[in-house]
């Protein structure tokens, strides 16, 4: 989960620092180095690309692909730190869907930390002046979009293979960002496609690394060493971009991680 948290901590930062090209050709190298992993292991394993449940594949690729845009679109108004977690509210998002959609059931201590966590969002916009409304909308929406990939998810299962699930949203946003960056192009130059190229990278081997983290240990245990990307982002926020972050936004973002944190550690298993 510490590997994993880096990763995630180096792709966020990446972006961060290459806001100047625009948020399609970010999708799309996004998705290019990704797919250099997901192709080849499916070949090599014999498993099918075109997966079983095509439908759901190509929602949930459509529906990632709108979450990672404007969580991309946030980083050019909002703090790195900040935008990272505001979007870990995605599973307040996700818990509603879940309620409404596949019935299941949620103890009301959870709601109680799901509205801790919320408070830390109000905090944040109430007395934060670094965060912008403009900022705050797109990572809202990119937080509710990506609650939205979790339910469908559910709904596939083990219906398919989960790098062929992962492989559909990569070659959906290689796709759409490759067609939407075609007409305002910027050329890399020298290490930014190291950079650039390096962001599938890091996506990966973050997914990689947490998956193999649940495999071998309990959620509860284990899931709330995941907001530690949260920490080292905003450490690398404050150090390379020399953002700021008040007592206020501290306090917002520490409401956020632990409502978020406690409600993962008293949910059934």
């Amino acid at each position: 989960m510490l590997i994993s948290a880096f990763a995630f901590t180096f792709l966020n930062t990446f972006v961060k620092y290459l806001t100047h090209f625009s948020v399609y050709q970010i999708i799309l190298f996004r998705a290019l180095g990704s797919l250099v992993f997901t192709i080849p292991f499916l070949l090599k394993n014999k498993i099918s690309i075109l997966g079983n449940k095509r439908k759901l594949l190509m929602l949930r690729g459509v529906i990632g692909l709108t979450s990672m845009a404007l969580f991309f679109k946030s980083l050019y108004y909002l703090p790195v730190g900040s935008a990272v977690s505001l979007r870990y509210i995605s599973p307040i998002f996700a818990t509603i869907f879940a309620v409404f959609l596949l019935k299941e059931k949620v103890k009301n201590i959870q709601w109680l930390f799901f509205a801790i966590a919320f408070g830390g969002v109000l905090i944040l916009k109430g007395f934060d002046s670094e965060i912008n409304l403009t900022g705050l909308l797109y990572i809202l929406g990119s937080a509710l979009f990506s609650g939205l990939v979790f339910i469908i998810i559910r709904k596939i299962k083990n219906s398919d293979h989960p790098v062929v699930v992962v492989n559909y949203f990569m070659v959906i946003c290689a796709l759409f960002g490759g067609i939407m960056s075609f007409s305002n192009w910027i050329t890399p130059k020298g290490i930014e496609w190291l950079l650039l190229l390096s962001l599938g990278v890091f996506g990966y081997y973050g997914q990689l690394y947490m998956t193999k983290a649940f495999q071998i240990t309990e959620t509860n245990k284990i899931a709330p060493l995941k907001y530690l990307e949260v920490i080292f982002t905003m450490l690398i926020g404050l150090l390379w971009f020399q953002e700021q972050y008040t007592l206020w936004s501290v306090l917002g973002i520490s409401l956020i991680i632990s409502g978020l944190v406690f409600n993962i550690l008293i949910r059934p298993k």
